[in-house]
């Protein structure tokens, strides 16, 4: 047993406890500075670089990255896409690269891809985040998807 498994939570060095409602009211807040026809203007120009530019297929494009490109914060940026979108910067780009690898899982002329490689064309970095990815958005492993839809379409 270590010397940790001995020692009593007062005991141990802690920082303040963390605090959930604490965290939603400074989110809230935040979410609360923006302007509506901002938060609009900012979700257009975001469809557009993350989807119409298909720069969700790069793994190394960050939240950083895109506050950049639209002149804001990142956390200015996180309060339009959660307010907007209703999710967080890494959900909305692997929705979008869920819903790629889905086509390209089915399509014919990509069936000598094997379930890695179709991971990196979406922008995936690796299979264990694919592979998290895709069954959270689907609710089955990308491999059971492919089986099934190539067996419908013989």
């Amino acid at each position: 047993m270590s010397d940790l498994g001995n020692k009593t939570m007062e005991e141990s060095p802690k920082k303040r406890p963390y605090n959930l409602r604490e965290k939603k009211e400074k989110n809230a807040a935040y979410r609360s500075l923006i302007r509506p026809e901002l938060a609009d203007e900012l979700y257009d120009k975001i469809l557009n670089i993350i989807v119409v530019q298909k720069k969700y297929k790069d793994p190394d494009y960050s939240a950083k990255d895109l506050a950049k490109e639209l002149q804001t914060n990142t956390r200015y940026l996180s309060a339009v896409v959660n307010s907007r979108f209703g999710m967080n910067y890494s959900s909305l780009l692997n929705e979008y690269r869920v819903k790629d690898a889905l086509f390209l899982l089915t399509d014919k002329r990509y069936a000598d891809k094997n379930v890695e490689e179709i991971s990196a064309m979406v922008g995936f970095a690796n299979r264990q985040s694919f592979y998290a990815a895709f069954y959270k958005n689907v609710g089955e492993t990308p491999n059971g998807y492919r089986k099934r839809h190539m067996e419908n379409k013989k």
